[in-house]
């Protein structure tokens, strides 16, 4: 059987491997410890179950409109208005089922064959992927442990070129942790006004897990923000990944582009999932906060078993859940069995010597890194990490 060309341009999510294999050694009997992928450990908040509840006995059980339900996209503008001091409309609002397949509307209806799209890295798996399925062709920026995994603007303004259509990036960022400030918003933002063909993806998934302040979007500014695509969703911030529901704030040419894509592949998302985001998006938004308030105690823990480890150079991230070590001390060092080659060996080790899960940092676009969640219990978080120590001590 010939299968479409399609599937040759991208790969499967390393994320989605890893716990697969993960999954697989779990079946055997193993006690595997996962600390590969990137969902809250905790329940929905029960204010929004309950609005799910009552969607379900009010019959919100028929086809949605492609965009979302008015109340939900008019949800989404109070959202923004309150937390990011930005305006939009209903019009400006597409809500998908989930965030990737926002991302995936907003590249395929702004990427031709052979335009490029500037990556700084680390990036989560998924970026370079959808630009590859759209035959755009990825540019890196690579930044460093050092520079604190962002990019700057003299970066940004060499990589731009003539064939430049759009950049994307999120803050906070998957997997390295980084948080971008407005003074650096800033100073990229001088960048694009130089070049005012590129569109700005902006994705803030991971926007209420903050440990260093205010959440900043680039779509401040004014004189850019017809230009900015911004991804959001509720997975994250309100422990929602099963629910579905992501959404892109764009100006309404993109956005009706989206609109159009959407209504080909899933049209709108799931009617229930819907009434219980208007209930996240307007209500209570403590729950959210007590998450960021149990992450940033796990932070605290995770870095110090991290700092621990001999060989590992390791940012301190400043938002999401996971950490990002360099690991390439480690490259080429073998314990009689296991001969450790690159980031991909190194996870695979853990996964079979520690029985922890891991994401060889090769799928982010840093080959040196492995990304490791601590978005487990605490009584996990410190187990995995004694694992990893006793395992790679066995390395010589």
């Amino acid at each position: 059987m010939q299968l479409s060309s399609l599937l040759n341009r991208f790969n499967e999510p390393e994320t989605l491997k890893m716990a697969k294999l993960g999954r697989e050694l779990r079946a055997k009997g193993v006690d595997v410890i996962d600390l590969s992928l990137g969902e809250p450990d905790f329940d929905t908040p029960q204010h929004i179950k309950d609005a799910a509840i009552k969607a379900i006995n009010d019959n919100w059980s028929h086809y949605t409109p492609v965009p979302g339900f008015l109340d939900l996209r008019e949800a989404v503008c109070t959202k923004l208005k309150r937390d990011n001091n930005l305006d939009y409309a209903p019009e400006n609002i597409i809500t998908s089922t989930g965030a990737k397949q926002s991302l995936a509307n907003a590249i395929l209806a702004l990427v031709d064959d052979g335009d490029e799209v500037v990556i700084p890295t680390p990036y989560w798996v998924t970026y370079s992927e959808l630009v590859k399925i759209a035959r755009g062709k990825v540019v890196e920026i690579r930044t460093s442990v050092e520079n604190g995994f962002k990019t700057t603007a003299a970066e940004l303004e060499a990589a731009i070129t003539p064939k430049t259509k759009v950049f994307m990036f999120s803050s906070p960022c998957n997997p390295s942790g980084a948080v971008y400030s407005k003074t650096e918003l800033e100073a990229l933002a001088d960048v694009f006004r130089k070049y005012p063909d590129v569109i700005i993806l902006s994705d803030e998934i991971y926007e209420y897990i903050n440990f260093v302040g205010q959440h900043e979007s680039i779509a401040q500014f004014a004189d850019l923000k017809d230009r900015v695509v911004l991804i959001n969703g509720l997975s994250k911030g309100f422990a929602m990944t099963g629910w579905r529901l992501g959404y892109i704030a764009a100006n309404a040419t993109i956005a009706k582009a989206c609109e159009k894509l959407q209504g080909q592949f899933t049209s709108g998302t799931c009617s229930i999932t819907q009434k219980a985001a208007v209930a996240a998006l307007t209500g209570d938004l403590r729950p959210s906060e007590e998450m960021t308030e149990e992450f940033t105690r796990r932070r605290t823990r995770t870095l110090e078993l991290v700092k621990a480890i001999p060989g590992f150079k390791c940012f301190e991230p400043e938002g999401a859940f996971y950490v990002f070590p360099d690991v390439s001390a480690y490259y080429g060092k073998s314990d009689g069995t296991n001969t450790i080659a690159n980031a991909a060996d190194f996870s695979m080790y853990l996964l079979n010597t520690a029985h922890v899960s891991s994401v060889m940092g090769d799928a982010f676009g840093e080959p040196n890194c492995v990304r490791f969640s601590f978005a487990n219990s605490m009584g996990n978080i410190e187990k995995a990490w004694g694992r990893i120590k006793d395992a790679l001590a066995q390395l010589k």
